[in-house]
């Protein structure tokens, strides 16, 4: 099974969620302003999170999602941090469903900074989808 983990962090809460996935996966967590970002290959489950900023996604993240490749995810796995509230979930998922992508129902969230017990709740939270 082919797996990809990408996501956008501020703060770095949303990089050690993605971190605990990508450790459960036996991949690399890839920020989506990075190199080597795009799924250039079929990616059976793509891990995709990114916060909430003055109620939106970060630009990095818009703009990674609206050059996504629909045709190369099979499914979508959606986490996200933050400080207020759960609504880049539903934001992230408008992103994907809009490529196409088949979607998740169920998320992973932290409110805040994740702490050891909530890291290993993403890893376990991972697992199912693979």
């Amino acid at each position: 099974m082919s797996i990809a983990v990408r996501y956008y962090s501020r703060s770095g809460n949303t990089k050690a969620v993605a971190e605990a996935i990508a450790d459960a996966a036996g991949v690399a967590a890839v920020s989506v302003d990075q190199d080597g970002a795009s799924i250039t290959e079929t990616a059976d489950v793509l891990f995709i999170g990114g916060a909430l900023y003055a109620y939106g996604i970060d630009s990095h993240l818009k703009e990674y999602l609206k050059g996504l490749d629909g045709s190369k995810v099979k499914k979508a796995v959606v986490f996200s941090t933050s400080w207020i509230s759960k609504h880049s979930i539903d934001l992230i998922k408008k992103g994907l469903k809009e490529k196409g992508i088949d979607v998740e129902d169920e998320a992973f969230y932290v409110k805040s900074k994740p702490d050891e017990a909530q890291l290993k709740a993403a890893a376990d939270f991972a697992r199912k989808y693979m």
